[in-house]
């Protein structure tokens, strides 16, 4: 596809490149931004918001001191599955009239993972990119007003704290990802960047403690330790309910636990034997910790980190994609652009991003990707091709970065 642009007064032909497309600041604020204040008008106006309702009465219940982690029918249906310090954090947005506070929990959700993918050590047309691409996923996520914007935009900011020095504040955005959802400890996964390892473990333990006794400050000390103790079996008891994909329960478990065991029927599948394998080959990347000062090779630990998050969690269902999904699009905007490469992320693109979309026919969505965990796969494969470029050092043999001098 080529457009034309006039040249001196003359007409000069300008190929529809990524770099023509990532120079569009204004698109990607419009699709990052403009998407999900769409779908979360429509979800309001159709009355179905139930997530916020569950995320507002977080606080609610915890002011009141009553349990978490229990149903409240006459309130919204499903449990609450966050931890305490999520009180208050939702406290801002719960205090507000209903539709306000929901529109302003999306809208601060998708300004925090906006402010982190433009914190990433990549060049401003790239990140526009990773914008646009992570548009439609984002809106996925906002239809639900989740979290998990949030969540990503955690772990990304750990990693460029962590790789500029500064521990501190790195160990306070993993420990509010690990506290209200457990997998966000995966930003520890960056300890091996910290140039100051002991000051980074002091700040872990430092704000681990302050954030776990900070609901207290508007309960009480001994209803917040009961109340990690309730998170902690719901958590338990949550996980088995996601393996019951014979009893109907499909939205749950859209992993690569989930996804092999229900291709192959394997009810009684143990976790060990998909999560063993993956720890192994996730180790795999710190062997190549003495480029730990390349960038590109930190970066595509990161893609591999936020990856891993998603895809061996049980826990993960379509909307928790937002976390997996831009670490795609990081990996896809360093890459050169060969049809292989291009091929790649059009396939998980389709597939992940669109796979519960009017994009795949009814038939399609209904009968592959939802029973078989259809969208946790192409997001398998893509981790392992990061794994293997790890192992194969080929964050050495990059392009120059799309926008920079180099690449002009």
């Amino acid at each position: 596809m080529e457009l034309m642009q006039k040249s001196n007064g003359l007409p000069t032909a300008k190929r529809f490149t990524l770099a023509w497309l990532g120079e569009k600041d204004w698109l990607a604020l419009l699709l990052w931004f403009g998407l999900s204040i769409l779908v979360a008008a429509k979800e309001l106006l159709a009355n179905n918001a139930n997530n916020f309702s569950v995320f507002r009465y977080v606080y609610l219940h915890l002011v009141a001191q009553k349990p978490l982690y229990i149903p409240y029918p006459e309130y919204y249906y499903d449990v609450n599955m966050y931890g305490p310090v999520y009180s208050i954090i939702i406290a801002p947005f719960a205090l507000l009239p209903f539709s306000v506070g929901a529109m302003l929990w999306v809208m601060a959700n998708a300004l925090f993972l906006y402010i982190a993918i433009r914190k990433l050590p990549i060049t401003r047309i790239q990140q526009n990119l990773v914008l646009i691409f992570a548009s439609h996923e984002l809106m996925g996520s906002s239809s639900y007003f989740q979290f998990n914007p949030s969540i990503i935009a955690c772990l990304i900011l750990s990693f460029v704290l962590i790789r500029q020095g500064k521990d501190f504040w790195a160990a306070f955005f993993i420990m509010i990802a690990a506290l209200v959802k457990l997998y966000g400890i995966v930003g520890l996964a960056f300890f091996f960047f910290s140039k100051h390892r002991w000051r980074f473990i002091g700040s872990l333990i430092l704000w681990g403690a302050v954030l776990w006794i900070l609901p207290a400050v508007i309960s009480s000390f001994d209803y917040i330790v009961q109340s990690y103790r309730e998170w902690g079996e719901a958590i338990v008891q949550k996980n088995k309910k996601n393996y019951k994909f014979d009893q109907g329960v499909i939205f749950q478990n859209i992993s690569a636990m989930g996804f092999i065991q229900r291709v192959f029927h394997l009810k009684q599948l143990n976790n060990l034997w998909v999560l063993c394998p993956a720890f192994l080959l996730f180790g795999t990347h710190y062997l190549r910790l003495k480029w730990k000062e390349n960038k590109e090779y930190c970066l595509y630990l990161l893609c591999s980190v936020l990856l891993f998050t998603v895809i061996f969690s049980t826990s993960s269902e379509s909307p928790t994609y937002i976390i997996s999904f831009p670490a795609v699009c990081i990996w896809y905007v360093m890459q050169r652009p060969t049809r292989w490469n291009n091929a790649l992320f059009i396939f998980v693109l389709i597939f992940t991003s669109f796979a519960h979309s009017d994009l795949l026919t009814p038939w399609m969505r209904h009968n592959v990707m939802l029973p078989y965990a259809g969208k946790a796969f192409p997001s398998i494969i893509m981790w392992l091709v990061i794994v293997y470029q790890i192992w194969d050092k080929q964050f050495l043999r990059l392009p120059p970065p799309l926008g920079s001098a180099a690449a002009a």
